[in-house]
């Protein structure tokens, strides 16, 4: 991604991410239409409502094996193949001891979770038993996208698609098996997830062994290096607490939700699911922002970075207003996929929320491509004041609208964090390409530019 069209990679990087994205999506989705139809409203309520805590978890994972392999994206435009392997080491021995911790964690305190959460009645055996079975497969999570971010960071974004799409197949044939056939219920749709998820990894391991020699790892690659983990850490955990902030959010959301019970959390709950369809563009853009200023970073190519600010901004705005208004006008009418009984209520209550996001598509779209790209520079810390924004400005708007009973109000918190995270991030990118300008190093050679990049990340 150092050479050519930065336009043009950045759209051939983006596009097999996102079909992946979407795809990923089919496994929560599978589950809600699955769930929704055949085993009624309150479980989809159900398995909605645990949507927030999965992205709490699983986000947090997605973060930190991201950061993770921003090091390695780094070495690998550098050209230091030896250092790329070590930083596959370190990533992976970081990856397991935290998903160990993490699983036991969130395993012993989920029943206090959830009741903190105002979950209903009427749903929390569900829920319980399908978040459960998400937790026990934590492992299974961070294997794919952990070996998934690798391949990318080396610039292969369509192997992991064509994995992921294997998968997704297999996880809406075991999810009617176990909720048909074995009768599970919201357990056998975690349980779909979690297997599918866990093959999509295993393939990307196979490839790896068999396809990939750069990425074969011998004795001395396993040699604990402590400045590289703290290079890793300090990039990976800022990541993964941006995923959580933004959880964090979005649980403050759900819980003011739930106390308008089962039908609006079903509502909404849909139209998550068709917002999230759209919205995996800005993901896709986003992770290839990370990847394409990395390797450019670590080739010293400045200018690069900034040109490719200036392309995915472009894409991103035009997509943002194109899909906007097809969500806004006609995204209601994919709730029938969703429900079958209650259907003109929750139309309702889906179409609240779809114009609510579709309005502030254009700064999502910032957020992903700013967010992720000042990371993929290498800084970690600096993106998570955007994301502590985003986090009191989505808590205040959901804890005003449920003080005063308005589920408009809490529909509108995600385009008010939104709206502040976005113009944080314009502010710090502007100035970290204005701190380069000063200093000389967008005019300067590539190798003196490499120099002065590794003095600041040891």
């Amino acid at each position: 991604m150092t050479t050519g069209k930065p336009s043009k990679i950045l759209l051939n990087f983006t596009i097999p991410i996102f079909i992946g994205n979407v795809f990923q999506q089919f496994y929560s989705m599978a589950d809600t239409v699955i769930v929704g139809k055949i085993v009624g409203n309150t479980a989809l309520a159900a398995v909605g409502a645990c949507g927030t805590l999965t992205f709490l978890i699983i986000g947090f994972l997605m973060g930190m094996t991201a950061g993770f392999t921003v090091v390695t994206a780094q070495h690998y435009g550098a050209g230091n193949q030896k250092a790329m392997r070590q930083s596959v080491a370190s990533a992976a021995l970081l990856s397991l001891i935290v998903s160990v911790i993490l699983t036991v964690l969130s395993m012993a305190l989920m029943r206090n979770i959830l009741y903190w959460m105002n979950t209903p009645s009427d749903m929390y055996t569900q829920a319980y038993e399908y978040i459960m079975v998400i937790c026990g497969g934590i492992v299974a999570q961070v294997l794919y996208n952990l070996l998934a971010g690798i391949l990318r960071a080396i610039g292969d974004s369509k192997r992991p698609l064509y994995f992921l799409i294997l998968a997704a197949l297999l996880n809406i044939v075991l999810d009617l098996v176990f909720i048909i056939v074995f009768h599970m219920g919201v357990a056998g749709a975690a349980y779909a997830t979690v297997i599918s998820q866990g093959v999509s990894g295993l393939l990307c391991l196979l490839y790896i062994v068999k396809f990939v020699p750069d990425l074969h790892l011998c004795r001395e690659d396993w040699k604990t290096d402590w400045s590289l983990m703290k290079w890793q850490m300090k990039i990976g955990f800022p990541m993964a607490f941006q995923y959580s902030i933004t959880a964090i959010g979005a649980i403050v959301v759900q819980s003011a939700l739930n106390v308008f019970g089962s039908v609006a959390v079903a509502g909404y709950s849909a139209a998550v699911k068709i917002e999230q369809i759209v919205t995996q563009a800005y993901i896709a853009l986003g992770t290839a922002m990370s990847t394409y200023c990395a390797q450019n970073m670590g080739a010293g190519k400045i200018r690069r970075v900034r040109q490719g600010f200036r392309s995915a901004t472009w894409m991103g705005e035009i997509y943002a207003v194109l899909t906007g208004v097809l969500v806004f006008f006609w995204g209601k009418f994919m709730t029938t996929l969703f429900v079958s009984e209650n259907v003109k209520e929750i139309t309702a209550y889906v179409d609240i929320v779809l114009k609510c996001g579709a309005a502030s598509f254009v700064f999502l779209a910032v957020v992903n491509i700013y967010r992720n790209g000042i990371q993929g520079m290498g800084y970690g810390l600096l993106p998570m004041t955007a994301g502590i924004a985003e986090l009191v400005g989505r808590c205040l708007a959901a804890v005003a609208a449920s003080r005063f009973g308005s589920y408009l109000g809490i529909c509108m918190a995600s385009p008010v964090a939104w709206v502040l995270a976005a113009g944080l991030l314009l502010g710090m990118y502007f100035r970290i390409m204005h701190q380069y300008q000063l200093k000389g190093m967008m005019e300067q050679d590539e190798e003196e530019a490499v120099l002065v990049l590794k003095k600041r990340y040891t």
